[in-house]
């Protein structure tokens, strides 16, 4: 980058940036590319409509928990008021807590014959804590529609009939539906919406619908649909159980054993406050950023492309070029459009820049740590 910079004059007197090629090209190349993605994605994006009766699919919904006890008591009331399902069945994976999660968990169920709750015995060499649970939420289920939800996450009443139904009227094997990501500090400001706007700028929704390439999948496992069949096929999750992103690994599965999924806007039946803290967020980021991208050439890639697509542009227009003024424009219209779709913060769009410094110190920062990473007490 700095030999990059070399090449850029800064005329004696005049307030114009000399424009060089290669800032056309980077700046210009890659707003226009983001912004066209995501304005298909904002027209093409499925979306989860109104219910229109009641699913008759028998469904399981797998709710794996790991210290969850702040959480667990709002989780309980909006499951149990889950409507337009015929045959239901909640089960509870506990996940060695070491926190009072499965005692609460046991008196909000109460007497309620859908609820099944499991204590996970202790992990098996080779697996990680959440493939395990989900592991065995499935083998304690005949269902055929299994649903993976999160311990955070919050239900509109009608939320799991939604998606089940959207899975079957869109004729798919999965559906990742993606919540409206909660967002109160500043951490969670500044980064919590770059995780929807990451692939509505750069994965063309409907090709990847198609694809029978895992590097097109969008997968979010806060909240996840799948046929059992499909599970079953590809050994339910025993091809992922090391996996710390069991989300994205378990939808790269079924798509290379030839199934179909997507991503679909459920933002109106959901939403999710992962971390509540700078300290939670950086934790929880620390322990999957560094696998996310494969390889340090890929985290190196990704922070390339962070800083092109925010701080550079921003920095080369203050300077005076137009082209990365346009550029910078085009790309804070890529999130504000990525808001409005999953009804975010239209505002927060103007961080961007800062976003994508912070992203990419969290990047850093999971690889420099990455052999001493441990995730609600457990050594992953």
């Amino acid at each position: 980058m700095g030999d990059y910079l070399d090449h850029i004059s800064f005329p004696v007197g005049s307030g114009d940036l000399n424009e060089h090629i290669t800032a056309v090209l980077a700046f210009g190349f890659l707003s226009i590319s983001l912004l066209m993605n995501t304005i298909a994605n904002f027209f093409f994006l499925r979306r989860i409509p109104p219910l229109d009766g009641e699913v008759a699919e028998s469904v399981a919904v797998i709710v794996p928990m790991r210290n969850e006890s702040a959480n667990v008591q709002s989780l309980i009331e909006s499951l149990k008021s889950q409507i337009g399902l015929r045959k239901i069945n909640f089960i509870i994976v506990d996940d060695n807590s070491t926190d009072d999660t499965f005692t609460k968990v046991h008196a909000l169920v109460g007497k309620d014959d859908r609820f099944q709750l499991i204590q996970a015995p202790p992990l098996e060499n080779g697996w990680m804590g959440k493939p395990a649970t989900m592991q065995h939420g499935i083998k304690s289920s005949a269902s055929e529609i299994v649903v993976f939800i999160d311990a955070d996450v919050s239900l509109g009443k009608d939320a799991i009939a939604r998606a089940v139904r959207t899975l079957i009227n869109l004729h798919l094997d999965y559906i990742s539906a993606y919540p409206k990501q909660g967002a109160r500090t500043w951490s969670e400001c500044l980064i919590q919406p770059l995780l929807q706007w990451s692939w509505m700028a750069t994965v063309p929704l409907r090709l990847s619908e198609k694809s029978r390439n895992p590097a097109f999948c969008v997968a979010n496992g806060q909240f996840f649909v799948v046929q059992r069949v499909a599970l079953e096929n590809i050994d339910n999750l025993q091809r992922i159980r090391s996996a710390v992103l069991d989300d994205i690994y378990l939808a790269r599965e079924l798509v290379r054993s030839g199934y179909h999924g997507t991503v679909v806007d459920g933002s109106a039946i959901a939403t999710c406050r992962m971390y509540s803290s700078w300290k939670e967020l950086r934790e929880g980021y620390g322990k999957s950023l560094h696998i996310a991208f494969g390889s340090r050439a890929g985290a190196a890639a990704a922070v390339m492309f962070f800083f092109f697509a925010g701080p550079l542009p921003l920095l080369f227009a203050l300077a005076g070029s137009k082209i990365a003024l346009s550029a910078f424009v085009a790309i804070i219209f890529t999130r504000v459009i990525s808001a409005r779709s999953s009804e975010g913060n239209v505002w927060l769009s103007l961080l961007h820049p800062f976003s994508m410094l912070l992203v990419s110190y969290l990047l850093v920062r999971s690889w420099v740590y990455r052999n001493t990473v441990i995730w609600k007490g457990r050594t992953l």
